[in-house]
């Protein structure tokens, strides 16, 4: 039997969800039902990225903790997901304890099998862009 695993970005939660994230969710569970009414095994996977500067600036505008603030937003994306039907099998959020669990776990294995060196970086982070930019990238 086929197996297929599909999963969506995973949204960051900074604010409501848009209609870039509906067409995403919405394409994403169509191909699901698809593939299950074709025989095949569909595991559908999507959720949310709880973490970054932008949620914590976000949060600190609404007047709410990080905590507080992505519960509120991802109660909107689980209610938009409900009016749309979309339906993944799981939905992951970066701040459940589960998720944090599988990281750590990851991290530690990485280091012990010596994939994790530390050291030091020094560049410019661009919250905007949400990566470290060389001097080049910055110029242009």
């Amino acid at each position: 039997m086929n197996r297929l695993f599909l999963t969506t970005a995973i949204d960051y939660a900074n604010a409501k969800p848009h209609l870039g994230h509906a067409y995403e969710k919405v394409l994403t569970d169509t191909l699901a039902r698809f593939a299950r009414r074709t025989g095949q095994t569909v595991r559908f996977l999507s959720g949310l990225d709880e973490h970054g500067q932008k949620v914590q600036q976000s949060a600190g505008k609404s007047g709410k903790t990080p905590q507080e603030f992505v519960d509120g937003i991802c109660g909107q994306f689980l209610s938009l997901w409900k009016i749309l039907r979309v339906e993944p099998d799981d939905f992951v959020r970066t701040t459940e304890r589960r998720h944090k669990k599988l990281v750590a776990e990851v991290l530690e294995k990485l280091h012990r099998q010596g994939d994790i060196v530390k050291g030091t970086f020094k560049g410019f982070y661009s919250v905007r862009a949400e990566q470290f930019l060389t001097e080049k990238e910055r110029e242009a």
